[in-house]
């Protein structure tokens, strides 16, 4: 983890106010690498504004105790964005900033991105980007490590969420040994990981449940038992009780399945099109499936977005997956 913090440093020295944003439908290592981010700056007397184009999933509302993340178009209007420097957080992609993609167009002032992801575009800005990083948080716990910040409780709780759900809770091959000392020290900063989990995964609503249910009973399987596949209509969150958001992490049910090997799935959005999550624990790219529908990510896990009917979108995507897998080395 080799970064130019020096650069970064300078940046941060040289700005009083800051703007800070992450991907749409904000997960905890968007929101986790936000609030740390955020912690860091005010320690060093900035001012900061946190500012996404999704409103954050009301399961994941422990992540910023105090409610002070804004949500453009509604908490806050374009005209009344003011700040010296704009940070991109968790990813390089112009579609994953829906709303605020505009903002960061308008921006005249200096513009940086820290991100984990293998794909990128063109944003306009500054660059620091570490592609074998688990999690965005783990690079801004590095950060305030290289700029001599103390780590409150509030950020060790936020990071602490960021890497351990974007590790699967320390279980994907993205763990590694550097992973559990910057968790160790996140955790003598005060991080509670009980009290994470049960935020996490103890507070599940009637709806979520029914929602996950409708999931896993679609459950389909392919190739030999290493293809997994469901999907999720719009009907099933009325019928359901259930939230857009209830579907975050879904798809890591289906990798329970022996014998898994690529795992995807549909979600269709309340405003139409379908949201296409991959994950990979072969040799299957994720990232280059993703990157065949504009989207992209990491090897193991991925996502896009597609605008089509629902049989178009499944077709198209499972004929991806069904080549990749039969492409793959070992492959009968």
């Amino acid at each position: 983890m080799n970064l130019d913090w020096d650069s970064l440093r300078a940046i941060l020295n040289k700005h009083k106010r800051f703007i800070l944003t992450s991907h749409i439908r904000p997960d905890c290592d968007a929101l986790g690498s936000e609030m740390g981010m955020a912690g860091i700056l005010q320690a060093m007397g900035k001012e900061v504004t946190i500012i996404n184009g999704h409103q954050t999933p009301p399961s994941l509302y422990f992540m910023d105790p105090a409610q002070s993340i804004l949500v453009i178009g509604d908490t806050i209007t374009h005209e009344e964005i003011e700040g010296d420097c704009l940070i991109v957080l968790d990813t390089s992609a112009w579609a994953q900033l829906g709303p605020m993609a505009e903002v960061l167009r308008k921006f005249n002032g200096p513009k940086v991105v820290i991100d984990h992801h293998v794909g990128e575009d063109d944003l306009g800005a500054q660059f620091f980007k570490d592609t074998s990083a688990e999690a965005t948080g783990h690079l801004v716990a590095k950060l305030a490590e290289h700029l001599n910040v103390p780590i409150s409780r509030t950020m060790a709780n936020a990071l602490y969420a960021a890497i351990a759900t974007d590790t699967g809770w320390f279980r994907f091959d993205s763990t590694t040994s550097e992973t559990y000392r910057v968790i160790a020290k996140l955790v003598d900063a005060g991080a509670s990981p009980s009290t994470i989990y049960g935020d996490l995964y103890e507070r599940d609503t009637v709806g979520r449940v029914r929602l996950r249910g409708r999931i896993l009973a679609r459950v389909q399987v392919e190739c030999n038992g290493q293809l997994v596949h469901t999907h999720v209509r719009k009907e099933d969150f009325v019928e359901s009780g259930a939230l857009a958001s209830d579907t975050e992490d879904a798809i890591n049910l289906t990798l329970a399945i022996e014998g898994t090997k690529v795992a995807i799935i549909l979600i269709e959005q309340l405003k139409g099109g379908f949201k296409v999550s991959f994950r990979s624990r072969c040799h299957v790219d994720c990232n280059e499936l993703a990157r065949q529908f504009g989207g992209g990510g990491h090897r193991a896990a991925a996502g896009a977005f597609i605008e089509a009917e629902f049989a178009d979108v499944q077709a198209r995507v499972l004929q991806a997956a069904r080549q990749a897998i039969a492409n793959k080395p070992g492959y009968a």
